[in-house]
């Protein structure tokens, strides 16, 4: 038996990085993945392939996650094929920032709009099939910055902090329907963001991470794979770094 088989699982942000490798993942693991982009037709290929790789269903649904309709529109679609949602991974996310003086109420909005307010209106549209099978896991993409704080990046921490007071106030307040909700936090993952800070502050980095490696998409996928089993069953509320003991 694959850890999540036959499970019903929405992924947001799966264009590529973390969110794709989730996808692939899950996949490999026998999930029913609904796999989120914005750009309609992004990811028509990747889905098909991963669907016929692993003999499971990966469906692409194309929204804004910032925009409430769309992502109603998806969970109705998850409803209507098949009839529950198992699995919620809010990993869509925008990463922009400036130093203190120089942040605007635009990009504060345009930040917590992405981050903070789209992870609020998943989950409680999960919320609505998850509370009536009395089931479910909750999977929210914080980072390392919204725990530790970084100079420089203030809002990115901010929203990303948020991420992890939202992780913990739904647990409690869900739970009572069994409906687990717990946050991963990333540290320095090898992405190809991460690679556009140029090989000179990426050594730099690399000093500040114990472990002496970055991290990868697919340490990441893999605690959301645990997060989203029943492994952990009886886990929620919880921040896990996924981050090599670095430091920020």
């Amino acid at each position: 038996m694959k850890l999540l088989e036959k499970k019903v699982c929405l992924v947001t942000g799966t264009s590529r990085g973390i969110g794709g490798e989730i996808v692939k993942r899950f996949a490999q693991e026998g999930a029913v993945v609904y796999a989120n982009a914005r750009k309609e037709g992004s990811i028509d290929e990747s889905s098909k392939h991963w669907e016929d790789a692993y003999g499971t269903s990966v469906v692409p649904v194309y929204f804004d996650v910032t925009d409430e309709n769309g992502a109603k529109q998806a969970i109705m679609k998850i409803k209507k094929e098949q009839g529950r949602l198992d699995v919620l991974v809010n990993n869509a996310g925008i990463m922009k920032d400036s130093v203190i003086g120089m942040i605007s109420s635009e990009l504060m909005k345009e930040v917590f709009s992405a981050n903070v307010f789209s992870v609020i209106s998943l989950i409680q549209l999960a919320n609505k099939l998850m509370g009536r099978q009395k089931s479910g896991s909750i999977i929210n993409l914080s980072s390392i910055v919204g725990v530790e704080g970084s100079a420089g990046q203030l809002v990115y921490s901010a929203s990303k902090g948020a991420v992890a007071a939202i992780t913990k106030a739904a647990a409690k307040e869900l739970a009572i329907n069994n409906i687990r909700v717990n946050a991963i936090a990333p540290g320095m993952i090898d992405t190809d963001l991460f690679r556009s800070i140029g090989e000179e502050n990426i050594e730099r980095n690399l000093k500040q991470i114990k472990m002496g490696r970055l991290g990868s998409t697919t340490d990441v996928a893999n605690a959301a794979v645990f997060l989203a089993s029943d492994l952990s069953s009886y886990i929620t509320g919880q921040i896990l770094g996924v981050d090599g003991e670095a430091s920020v």
